[in-house]
């Protein structure tokens, strides 16, 4: 699944072209798994948000690819956007449930945590 966006600022290549549009993909477990064994990662602890969005950003104006020298060379706002846009898509919803108290009869929504099931 693939989101279509459009960077505040926008990408200014070597060429003095600006990519401001865009496309991010959902990211796997496997993403996360590739960051996390990038051995850039173990030399800068800020690094695996970079090497992530360069993974789940499928397009950007007209560039071949979108590596993580493309982040790095992002004007700050698009990164935070970028990283706000991935939080937002690859976030799981904490399931509600419309329960009804069995003293009082009144209905209302629980949100469910399942850390404290069990």
């Amino acid at each position: 699944m693939e989101f279509q966006t459009s960077l505040p600022k926008g990408y200014l290549d070597a060429g003095g072209t600006l990519h401001r549009q865009g496309q991010m993909r959902l990211a796997t477990a496997g993403d996360e798994l590739q960051v996390l064994r990038d051995p850039r990662v173990k030399a800068d602890e800020g690094y695996p948000q970079t090497l992530l969005l360069s993974r789940v950003i499928t397009a950007l104006g007209t560039l071949p690819a979108v590596t993580p020298e493309v982040i790095e060379g992002m004007f700050v706002e698009d990164v935070r956007y970028l990283q706000r846009m991935y939080d937002a898509i690859n976030r799981c919803e904490t399931p509600t449930a419309q329960v009804t108290c069995p003293h009082c009869g009144k209905t209302f929504t629980w949100k469910v945590d399942f850390g404290s099931i069990g």
